[in-house]
């Protein structure tokens, strides 16, 4: 196992201007300036892009005639300049991400102030904007809406609120509108109170749970800093791949999906199971503490019971307190699943036989053929065997959270290998790689989030005019980006049976995080 560069010498000056530290080689000089051009020109262009909302994208929202969001009202913009635009956002930020990564094994040190203050505003003037780059928001404010009125989103479908409320239905996605909800309970409790406090107007709606999704992604931020705040390497690390990173920003806080909800019960569930050192010994009521979050994580999104399973797996030797965890999931999700019956459980298999438009099965077969029947259990058998994989030769992480392992295994397995992947579902995986040590595994998971990105950006615009942009998205969805989603499959694979991951694992990590005289002292 290689380690990486030391920190840098107490004796380096920060620069504010490039985010370095002085003496660096021209190379880390080079990699600060691409890390820190294509993260500010992908915010920036993300930002112009929400603010101009009414230009280029459907439904038509209507906005308040006071308060959040806001947004212009001009419609002249060609929306070739900005769906362009925003597939050249997906490539710098992602890009962007990348060099800064490796910018910091260098041996950079950015000024972290700095950073986190940029993070802070980006958040809060994406939260205020009206929802860009998916119409998701919006079926969440009709879901709250329903139940605002008194009626069950399991039963219930957003065309029959077009019909009764014509004020609220031209906001209303026209792809998902005969479709009930497939969200747990805990995130149709959520929309509920959004639609409470938003009226009836779902521009206001959105509002509510966009503010709800930046601070939720807020507080995983501060929780990493402050748990990694002994460990710089780890630290900046971190706040590269989630809190500065512009395609989790645009997915989970422009756009307004709720997996950033998820993401944060599920990590702090993780996280509150306690941090170990020598034979693992978990306390019961940690266990109870972390079975409760990663229940409201998966009554939220069922895909975090993959969380759930690797927590099990972790105290599958102590039974009093997988006893303890698993009651405190059930009493999250027994009571919220009890209140919406059968139609809720219903929903969670709604999905179960589709596919997204850009999965890679597709280079192989035509998965609206006959033998689209069977892709479901060909996908199955992957994630299972990759999953078992993972779990065998996954490079070790820290011991301070030993769920963090199983889980980054799990997630990765399902999502590199089910065929129905949105880029927005890598959050579960980006979220567990910020404590987990630099490796090859790092590019993959970003690849896959990149051209993921790409390919479902810009997120229902007005009819394209532009014939060449037409034939560029083609290109995107059905080609480039399976392409791209094959590789970092079968990159997996390798990495797991060669185990040439190439852990860069600093000396810092050796130490428990919430001793710094051990990392000072080596």
């Amino acid at each position: 196992m290689s380690s990486s560069i030391s920190d840098a010498k107490p004796g380096n000056r920060a620069l504010p201007a490039s985010g370095l530290t002085a003496g660096q080689d021209r190379v880390t000089r080079i990699l600060g300036g691409l890390a820190i051009g294509g993260l500010t020109a992908a915010l920036l262009i993300m930002i112009a892009a929400s603010l101009l909302r009414a230009s280029w994208m459907f439904p038509h929202l209507v906005m308040p005639a006071g308060g959040a969001p806001w947004g212009l009202k001009i419609r002249h913009v060609p929306p070739a300049l900005v769906i362009s635009g925003l597939w050249v956002s997906a490539l710098l930020g992602g890009g962007g991400v990348a060099a800064g990564l490796v910018c910091v094994q260098r041996g950079a040190r950015p000024n972290l102030r700095v950073l986190l203050v940029v993070a802070a505003l980006v958040v809060t003037a994406l939260a205020v904007l009206p929802p860009a780059g998916s119409t998701d928001a919006l079926d969440y404010s009709a879901y709250g809406r329903i139940m605002a009125l008194g009626h069950s989103p399991y039963v219930m479908t957003p065309y029959h609120l077009r019909i009764t409320h014509p004020a609220f239905g031209p906001s209303i996605p026209h792809k998902w509108q005969h479709y009930v909800s497939v969200y747990g309970p805990a995130a149709t409790i959520e929309q509920f109170l959004a639609a409470k406090l938003g009226g009836a107007l779902p521009a206001r709606i959105v509002f509510w749970l966009k503010l709800w999704n930046a601070l939720a992604f807020g507080l995983v931020a501060v929780v990493l800093d402050r748990l990694l705040r002994a460990r710089p390497v780890m630290r900046l690390r971190a706040h590269l791949l989630w809190t500065l990173n512009p395609l989790l920003l645009w997915d989970l806080i422009e756009a307004g999906h709720l997996d950033v909800l998820a993401a944060a019960a599920g990590l702090l569930g993780l996280i509150v199971l306690g941090e170990q050192s020598g034979a693992f010994r978990p306390r019961a009521l940690h266990a109870l503490g972390a079975g409760a979050l990663l229940g409201l994580a998966a009554d939220i999104k069922i895909n975090y019971v993959l969380f759930a399973l690797a927590l099990a797996w972790v105290l599958r030797r102590s039974p009093g307190a997988l006893a303890a965890a698993a009651g405190g999931a059930l009493v999250v999700l027994v009571p919220t699943y009890a209140w919406f019956g059968l139609p809720a459980v219903k929903a969670l298999l709604a999905r179960r036989n589709t596919t997204s438009a850009d999965n890679f099965y597709q280079l192989f077969i035509h998965v609206q053929s006959h033998h689209g029947s069977h892709l479901g259990i060909i996908a199955a058998v992957l994630v299972l065997g990759v999953a078992v994989l993972l779990m065998l030769r996954l490079p070790p992480g820290l011991s301070s959270w030993p769920a963090i392992r199983p889980a980054l295994a799990l997630s990765v397995a399902w999502l590199f290998f089910w065929p129905y992947q949105l880029p927005w579902y890598d959050t579960m995986a980006v979220c567990l790689l910020v404590l987990y040590p630099a490796s090859r595994l790092d590019w993959l998971v970003l690849a896959r989030l990149t051209f993921a990105s790409l390919s479902n950006m810009p997120g229902n615009p007005w009819p394209p005019a532009n014939a060449v942009l037409a034939k560029i998205d083609h290109l995107a969805v059905f080609v480039v980006s399976p392409l791209v989603l094959l590789g970092a499959a079968v990159g997996v694979i390798l990495r797991c049976l060669t185990q040439a991951w190439n852990v860069r694992a600093p000396r810092e990590m050796l130490a428990s995080v919430h001793d710094p005289a051990a990392v000072h002292a080596q």
